[in-house]
């Protein structure tokens, strides 16, 4: 497992969150000195997250697994962060526990619930290049809107496509297509 040299106070926040037992459908992520709990997605956010895995799944490596809401650790910048969608290595299967450290993810997929747009919009944008993830793909139903995250790099992310539904995404390597939108549901005004 990837060793990490972890602040102290980083080390106790994330123990504590690990300790707490979230209601069902509910969960936790941690954010520097912040926890924060977030709802069961919508089925609207189901059948999105669905139409996107369908097609990564179509194009994954097989040394890639998909995982929906595995815990994306990153103690030495005190992140714990638990996107809709990431694809990690089969290998860590071997590592056990509920975490995975977040530089093994390939990707991490988001869509915006509409009680906490914030955390998808700028804390997850500030978090995951921090975490070294190279991929950012921001998926928002109220507005109909995708932004590609990329080139992660001194804590930023520092390439950005926009897009609206009905856009094809273009997703770089390892998986290298083109992500149909059309089919994505927006949410209700």
């Amino acid at each position: 497992m990837t060793e990490f040299d972890v602040p102290e106070r980083h080390a106790q926040l994330l123990a504590y969150a690990r300790s707490l037992t979230p209601p069902s459908g509910w969960k936790i992520e941690v954010s520097g000195d912040e926890i924060i709990m977030t709802a069961g997605p919508s089925v609207i956010h189901q059948r999105n997250l669905l139409i996107v895995r369908e097609q990564f799944d179509a194009h994954r490596p097989a040394d890639l697994m998909p995982s929906e809401n595995t815990g994306l650790a990153s103690p030495n910048v005190g992140k714990l962060r638990n996107p809709d969608l990431t694809y990690i290595p089969v290998s860590v299967v071997e590592f056990g526990g509920n975490d995975v450290p977040a530089e093994l993810a390939t990707i991490a997929v988001e869509i915006v619930s509409p009680p906490n747009p914030e955390n998808d919009l700028v804390g997850k944008v500030r978090d995951y290049p921090l975490t070294h993830i190279p991929l950012y793909l921001l998926i928002d139903p109220r507005d109909g809107v995708l932004v590609l995250y990329s080139a992660p790099s001194g804590g930023v992310y520092h390439q950005r496509w926009s897009g609206r539904f009905g856009d094809r995404v273009p997703i770089p390597e390892p998986f290298a297509f083109d992500l149909a939108t059309d089919a994505l549901i927006r949410y209700p005004a």
